[in-house]
């Protein structure tokens, strides 16, 4: 996967969104400059309010969408997209480091943390995680707590639950098919 530095000009960002089905329920995609900047769930915690999502226009979705269909299908374990991610040095450094976590495997915040070389940063990881603009492209959900406990998800515990079933091969689905 690859991910681009936030813009930085003067002039103000064009933002676009569209809202696309999933099993796990509709799922707000925005783009910034025409390139995947957030992926929102209902109720997602620290979703900010809808009008800051640009006009609805699906046309800079078509290969977000594809590729999440893909996943939802169970045919995709990494996703291969161009993303415009706005987060402070450190958070970013946590996102980067949640995309190098493999399908199907999870790691403590006390791993993410000694792996970013601030071993006693555990709560600062745990802060960025939840701020994970992207959640499931950027697989926030594979952060679990030291003793193996589903802490803290954005989407909701049940979500996160579900999505590591799928991941590791369980159910999680409940035989949805996702026609995208």
């Amino acid at each position: 996967m690859t991910a681009t530095p936030a813009a930085t000009t003067t002039t103000p960002a064009a933002k676009q969104h569209t809202v696309v089905d999933s099993p796990y329920g509709p799922l707000t995609l925005v783009a910034t400059d025409g390139v995947l900047s957030a992926l929102y769930m209902t109720d997602q915690r620290h979703r900010p309010p809808e009008e800051t999502f640009g006009l609805p226009d699906p046309e800079p979705f078509g290969e977000v969408i594809r590729q999440l269909g893909e996943y939802f299908a169970g045919y995709r374990t990494a996703f291969d997209l161009l993303l415009n991610l706005a987060g402070t040095p450190f958070q970013r450094s946590v996102w980067e480091e949640l995309l190098r976590i493999p399908y199907g495997e999870t790691r403590t915040y006390g791993e993410l943390a000694e792996e970013l070389g601030k071993p006693g940063a555990s709560r600062a990881v745990g802060l960025a995680n939840g701020k994970n603009p992207v959640g499931i492209i950027v697989p926030c959900h594979r952060v679990i707590g030291a003793s193996g406990s589903l802490t803290g998800y954005g989407g909701g515990l049940e979500r996160k639950q579900r999505l590591l079933a799928f991941e590791s091969g369980g159910t999680g689905e409940d035989g949805v098919q996702v026609l995208f």
